[in-house]
C-alpha cells in the first residue's frame, strides 16, 4: 500500500521527532511512504477563524500536492477533521473531494485500515495518561463521548497502546473534556484557555501518571505549556512515539 504522508506544519515547526515516529512506524509495518516535499498547512487555523478568502490558496496547494494519493495518513486528529469536513474554502472539484475522502488519521489508519494488532518492537513500562482530543472524540469518533451515557465504550488510541507491553493505564478525572487548546481559541482567549489547561493538569497530576500521550501533538503542546508556566513536570509523547518504540 502506498500512502502519503502529511506532517502538520505546528509538528513540523516544534516536534519533528514526532513526524519521523510515524514514518519509521509505517515503514515498520511494511507501508510504501511518499512525502510531497511541497506541503505546507492544511489551511485549518484560517478557516476555523473564518478567512475563508485566505486559506483558499493553502487548500489549492494541499490539493495539488496530495490528490493523486488513495491513502493521506496525519498524525493529527483535528487535521484530519478539516480535510474530512471542513475543506471548503477551495473550489468544488473532484480532485478536492478525492483529497477529502482519503485522508486518515494515524490511529484510524493503524486500527481501521491496517488493522494493526502487535507492535513487537515497542515496549513502555510506565503509568499512562490518555488523552484523547475533541476532534478525535466528537469529529472522527475514535473513542467514545462520556455524555453519550447509553453508548458502548471503546477507545482505538487505547486499543492500540494497548498491544505494548509494559503500559499501565491511570484514569482521571473528566478525561474527555477539552484541554483548552482548540487552535485559534487559545490566541483569541488565552486566560480562558489556560484556565482549561490548568484545570486538565490539576486532574492528570491526581492520577500519578508517568506520561501523557496523545494522538493530538496540538493538545499536548498547549498542555506542556500549562506546565511549564505552572513550574509543573509533565513528559509527554505522542501516541506514534510509543508504538514505534521510543527509547526509554
Amino acid at each position: 500500500m502506498q500512502v502519503a504522508l502529511m506532517i502538520p506544519c505546528y509538528v513540523d515547526l516544534f516536534y519533528p521527532e514526532v513526524g519521523v515516529a510515524t514514518l519509521e512506524l509505517l515503514e515498520k509495518l511494511k507501508v510504501d511512504v511518499v512525502y510531497p516535499f511541497d506541503q505546507t498547512c492544511c489551511a485549518q487555523p484560517m478557516a476555523n477563524g473564518g478567512c475563508y478568502e485566505e486559506a483558499r490558496a493553502t487548500e489549492e496547494l494541499f490539493i495539488k500536492n496530495f490528490s493523486a494519493f488513495d491513502h493521506i495518513v496525519t498524525p493529527s486528529g483535528s487535521c484530519t477533521l478539516h480535510l474530512r469536513n471542513k475543506f471548503t474554502a477551495a473550489p468544488d472539484s473532484p480532485e478536492r473531494r478525492k483529497v477529502s475522502a482519503s485522508v486518515y488519521d494515524l490511529v484510524e489508519f493503524l486500527h481501521d485500515v491496517l488493522r494493526v494488532r502487535e507492535f513487537p518492537w515497542a515496549k513502555f513500562q510506565h503509568k499512562v495518561a490518555l488523552h484523547t482530543s475533541c476532534s478525535a472524540i466528537r469529529g472522527l469518533g475514535l473513542a467514545s463521548m462520556s455524555e453519550r451515557v447509553h453508548d458502548a465504550k471503546f477507545s482505538k488510541p487505547k486499543n492500540l497502546l494497548e498491544q505494548v507491553p509494559g503500559i499501565d493505564f491511570v484514569d482521571f478525572e473528566r478525561p474527555d473534556e477539552c484541554c483548552g487548546f482548540g487552535g485559534t481559541f487559545s490566541a483569541t482567549e488565552e486566560a480562558v484557555a489556560a484556565k482549561m489547561g490548568y484545570d486538565k493538569l490539576e486532574f492528570i497530576g491526581k492520577s500519578g501518571a508517568d506520561y501523557l500521550v496523545s494522538s493530538d501533538m496540538s493538545c499536548l503542546m498547549h498542555l506542556q505549556g500549562c506546565a511549564h508556566r505552572l513550574g509543573a513536570p509533565l513528559k509527554v509523547l505522542h501516541i506514534a512515539q510509543v508504538l514505534n518504540g521510543v527509547a526509554q
